[in-house]
């Protein structure tokens, strides 16, 4: 919970992730918030940049982080996703040697989340639920129709489906995937 342990608790996450990166075992972190502007948070993404750890950042809205600056943060990369709908999930996940640490909450890394609010992150114990959620993930860093990434110097670059590449979109393919579980649910319910 923010104002007590939250902080301390992401970046101890992050700390452990790194300890489990090797070469035989590569660790990741992805995180999916609306912004990212704590210092010691940036500081412990950069350290795990650094000791080869892939970091995959969706941020909608502000971002103090740089990444793909050599000897800094070529393992991360950030995106942001601007589409339809004003999305307000967070997904925290930290994958390390098989065991898949998953958060969800009201929380962003950013000052005011973490030292002047209550606010709360919980862990997600279901696997079908993480798995759930990790998909999420995977149709974030995968959409190229609504995505821009940011780029080391600062700038965004709109995505766009590549020669042959089918087009993604996170909000339209969670529409289509929520609508058929609703009518999945329905006719059970029958």
């Amino acid at each position: 919970m923010a104002l007590f342990t939250l902080k301390v608790d992401i970046v101890s996450q992050i700390e452990q992730t790194i300890e489990a990166h090797s070469d035989a075992r590569p660790a990741r972190i992805r995180m999916k918030m609306n912004s990212l502007l704590d210092p010691p948070c940036i500081k412990a993404l950069y350290t795990a940049s650094q000791a080869g750890v892939k970091v995959e950042l969706n941020v909608r809205g502000i971002c103090a982080l740089r990444p793909g600056v050599p000897g800094v943060s070529e393992n991360i990369r950030v995106v942001s996703i601007v589409g339809q709908f004003l999305e307000h999930s967070r997904i925290y996940s930290f994958e390390r040697e098989g065991e898949k640490r998953v958060l969800i909450g009201s929380a962003d890394l950013m000052p005011r989340n973490l030292y002047n609010r209550v606010e709360l992150l919980a862990p997600v114990e279901g696997p079908e639920q993480c798995e759930q959620l990790s998909d999420v993930l995977d149709r974030a860093f995968a959409d190229n129709t609504a995505s821009w990434e940011l780029q080391s110097d600062g700038s965004w670059r709109r995505l766009e489906p590549g020669p042959g590449e089918e087009p993604r979109n996170l909000q339209g393919e969670l529409k289509k995937l929520h609508a058929a579980r609703s009518e999945t649910a329905a006719a059970q319910a029958v």
